[in-house]
């Protein structure tokens, strides 16, 4: 069985990466979506286990493909425990690629049994990213289409505003 983890602080996860989770399962038999637990990071918007119930019930559905886990510490050490040796990764614009090889190159120099597997972005969702999802959010704007329907709501509910145009 291929399997591959597809790591991040999905805070809160977007259609960019529900793409990403969907076109890897063209890929791969299993994914573990890993869900970064740092609480060195700016906190995050959304608890742990809230980001989890959120990408559980998008995926409820393939919930035998989909196994949605979190951790903390280095990616590297994560796939070891799983006994996974590919992490999934999206690619969006010509800095992600940067970032992205850096941290690839990283984790092989790490773990020399660990590969990264690069999809890009759909072009619908190249320029989304949790980060901008919050701050439109949090500014009154729309986030329709950039994120499910729940995940908007959920996002709308915890910001204690309510959607835009309503």
């Amino acid at each position: 069985m291929s399997i591959a983890i597809y790591p991040g602080s999905f805070d809160p996860i977007t259609n960019g990466h529900v793409d990403i989770i969907r076109s890897g399962l063209v890929a791969f038999d299993k994914i573990i979506v890993g869900v970064l637990s740092n609480p060195r990071k700016i906190q995050p918007l959304f608890t742990e286990e809230e980001r989890m119930t959120m990408i559980r019930d998008l995926f409820k559905d393939d919930a035998d493909r989909i196994e949605v886990d979190s951790f903390e510490g280095l990616l590297v050490d994560y796939c070891k425990r799983k006994n996974v040796h590919v992490i999934l990764r999206g690619l969006r614009a010509v800095a992600d690629f940067e970032y992205e090889l850096q941290m690839a190159n990283m984790n092989r120099h790490l773990n020399k049994k660990i590969e990264t597997v690069f999809i890009m972005a759909n072009d619908a969702f190249f320029y989304v990213s949790s980060s901008i999802v919050k701050e439109v959010a949090t500014l009154g704007g729309s986030v329709e289409g950039l994120v499910p329907p729940a995940v908007a709501t959920r996002l709308y509910d915890k910001l204690g505003r309510k959607a835009a145009g309503r």
